[in-house]
Protein backbone atom coordinates (compact mmCIF):
# COMPACT_ATOMS: atom_id res chain seq x y z
CA UNK A 1 0.00 0.00 0.00
CA UNK A 2 2.05 3.01 -1.09
CA UNK A 3 2.13 6.09 0.97
CA UNK A 4 0.50 9.04 -0.53
CA UNK A 5 2.79 11.74 1.51
CA UNK A 6 5.79 10.37 0.03
CA UNK A 7 6.92 10.01 -4.05
CA UNK A 8 6.75 6.37 -5.44
CA UNK A 9 9.34 4.65 -6.78
CA UNK A 10 10.11 5.51 -10.52
CA UNK A 11 11.65 2.91 -13.18
CA UNK A 12 14.87 5.27 -13.28
CA UNK A 13 14.87 4.70 -9.34
CA UNK A 14 14.99 0.95 -9.79
CA UNK A 15 17.55 0.77 -13.05
CA UNK A 16 20.14 3.53 -10.78
CA UNK A 17 19.52 0.79 -7.53
CA UNK A 18 19.90 -2.39 -9.87
CA UNK A 19 23.18 -0.51 -11.36
CA UNK A 20 24.55 -0.09 -8.33
CA UNK A 21 24.09 -3.65 -6.93
CA UNK A 22 25.54 -4.75 -9.98
CA UNK A 23 22.52 -6.12 -11.27
CA UNK A 24 21.18 -6.46 -14.61
CA UNK A 25 17.30 -6.46 -14.45
CA UNK A 26 15.12 -6.64 -18.55
CA UNK A 27 12.64 -4.08 -18.90
CA UNK A 28 10.20 -6.43 -17.30
CA UNK A 29 12.13 -7.20 -14.27
CA UNK A 30 12.42 -3.53 -14.17
CA UNK A 31 8.60 -2.91 -14.06
CA UNK A 32 7.68 -5.67 -11.91
CA UNK A 33 10.22 -3.74 -9.43
CA UNK A 34 8.59 -0.70 -9.34
CA UNK A 35 5.31 -1.95 -7.70
CA UNK A 36 7.43 -4.45 -5.55
CA UNK A 37 9.62 -1.96 -4.16
CA UNK A 38 7.03 0.86 -3.98
CA UNK A 39 5.14 -1.66 -1.59
CA UNK A 40 8.19 -2.54 0.21
CA UNK A 41 8.93 1.14 0.84
CA UNK A 42 4.97 2.01 2.04
CA UNK A 43 5.05 -0.95 4.54
CA UNK A 44 8.59 0.39 5.85
CA UNK A 45 7.08 3.89 6.34
CA UNK A 46 3.91 2.10 8.01
CA UNK A 47 6.39 0.52 10.60
CA UNK A 48 8.32 4.21 11.45
CA UNK A 49 5.12 5.41 12.43
CA UNK A 50 4.58 2.69 15.19
CA UNK A 51 4.55 4.44 18.37
CA UNK A 52 7.83 3.24 20.33
CA UNK A 53 7.94 5.85 23.17
CA UNK A 54 8.72 3.92 26.24
CA UNK A 55 9.95 0.44 24.44
CA UNK A 56 12.97 -0.79 25.23
CA UNK A 57 15.47 -1.45 22.47
CA UNK A 58 16.24 -5.06 22.36
CA UNK A 59 17.98 -7.73 19.71
CA UNK A 60 15.94 -10.28 19.61
CA UNK A 61 11.83 -10.74 20.37
CA UNK A 62 12.39 -13.81 22.90
CA UNK A 63 14.88 -13.52 25.41
CA UNK A 64 18.04 -15.71 24.56
CA UNK A 65 20.01 -18.30 26.51
CA UNK A 66 23.18 -19.54 25.60
CA UNK A 67 23.16 -23.42 26.38
CA UNK A 68 26.42 -24.16 27.24
CA UNK A 69 27.53 -27.16 29.55
CA UNK A 70 30.38 -27.02 31.85
CA UNK A 71 33.71 -27.74 30.86
CA UNK A 72 34.73 -30.34 32.56
CA UNK A 73 37.56 -33.36 32.02
CA UNK A 74 35.80 -36.13 30.94
CA UNK A 75 37.65 -40.07 30.14
CA UNK A 76 38.57 -39.56 26.68
CA UNK A 77 41.01 -41.74 24.15
CA UNK A 78 44.21 -41.60 24.60
CA UNK A 79 46.92 -40.18 21.90
CA UNK A 80 47.92 -43.79 21.15
CA UNK A 81 44.31 -44.84 20.40
CA UNK A 82 43.21 -41.82 18.68
CA UNK A 83 46.12 -41.98 16.42
CA UNK A 84 45.91 -45.99 16.12
CA UNK A 85 44.08 -45.89 12.72
CA UNK A 86 46.15 -43.07 10.91
CA UNK A 87 47.91 -43.80 7.99
CA UNK A 88 51.15 -41.67 9.67
CA UNK A 89 50.96 -39.70 12.92
CA UNK A 90 54.20 -37.64 14.39
CA UNK A 91 54.33 -36.28 18.05
CA UNK A 92 51.18 -36.78 18.80
CA UNK A 93 49.68 -35.67 15.94
CA UNK A 94 47.98 -36.96 12.48
CA UNK A 95 50.64 -36.86 10.20
CA UNK A 96 49.43 -35.27 6.34
CA UNK A 97 51.16 -34.26 3.30
CA UNK A 98 52.32 -30.66 2.69
CA UNK A 99 50.48 -29.06 0.06
CA UNK A 100 51.12 -25.68 0.01
CA UNK A 101 54.90 -24.50 -0.11
CA UNK A 102 57.28 -22.39 2.41
CA UNK A 103 57.57 -19.73 -0.11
Amino acid sequence: MPDPSRDSITRDDVAHLAGLARIRLSDAELDRMVGELDEILGAVAQVQQAPIEGVEPMSHPMPLVNVTREDVVRPSLTPEQALAGAPAAEEQRFSVPRILSEE
